[in-house]
């Protein structure tokens, strides 16, 4: 009997909760990937651009920020939630790879509190350039600061990723080559990330980290439609019971 209860009430369970984690992975990689192409279809200008383009834009394109920003107010609590759920999801096939997984869930809300400020700070450079006709001295530190904000997030974005991938890969999550693509693209993102200063003086070095940028968002829509796919037959708990 109790075999049977162990058969028919927790693999359900499990299934319903690894489909949830794979359903967050692949709304925050939709997330991200729709507010990345709303900034590109805008013509958001480079760091490394001169202010006065910068100023034009920020002037010209407020609601596509706002939609931007807007979005990554939903990236927030979707990151979380995947890196928490992730956590649970190691601890119940063994705690394989736990350690990993409390890495990625610190270096994710360490991650939220960066973008947090990112998205912040660009607010603040779209209120203060309203009515600018050349650029303020406070207009170019908010750009400043949301360029140092952005390559800051970068090294815990390349800590999250690793973490959670390499968790992920010792519970049997996810199959090797999503670990060796986490540790490269992870490793892109760490090193540029270490170039802050010069990255929010607007160097270029910010796009040795945009491979392991787009890396992150694959391996989240890998993990994710993975996990959605996941069948209960492939379950611990089911061949234990």
């Amino acid at each position: 009997m109790s075999a049977a209860v162990a058969t028919t009430g927790t693999t359900p369970t499990w299934a319903l909760t690894e489909r949830v984690v794979g359903a967050t992975a692949i709304a925050l990689a939709a997330s991200v990937a729709i507010q990345n192409a709303v900034v590109i279809w805008a013509g958001a200008p480079a760091y490394g651009d001169p202010i006065k383009e910068v100023l034009a834009f920020h002037a010209e394109n407020r609601s596509a920020v706002a939609v931007a920003v807007g979005l990554e107010a939903l990236n927030l609590p979707l990151l979380l939630g995947f890196v928490a759920g992730l956590h649970g999801l190691v601890g119940r096939r063994g705690g394989a790879g736990a350690d990993w997984s409390r890495l990625a869930v610190a270096a994710g809300a360490v991650l939220s509190a960066v973008f947090a400020l990112y998205a912040v700070l660009w607010d603040g450079a779209v209120l203060s350039a309203d009515g600018l006709a050349e650029p303020s001295p406070a207009f170019e530190l908010a750009w400043q600061l949301h360029a140092a904000a952005f390559a800051l997030a970068l090294p815990a974005l390349g800590t999250t990723f690793i973490g959670a991938a390499v968790a992920a890969h010792a519970s049997g999550l996810t199959p090797r080559w999503q670990r060796l693509l986490a540790v490269a693209g992870g490793g892109m993102l760490v090193a540029a990330g270490a170039a802050n200063l010069a990255i929010a003086d607007g160097s270029a070095f910010l796009f040795v980290g945009m491979p392991g940028y787009a890396a992150w968002l694959v391996w989240l829509l890998a993990t994710g439609v993975r996990l959605v796919r996941a069948r209960t037959a492939d379950r611990p708990d089911s061949a234990s019971a």
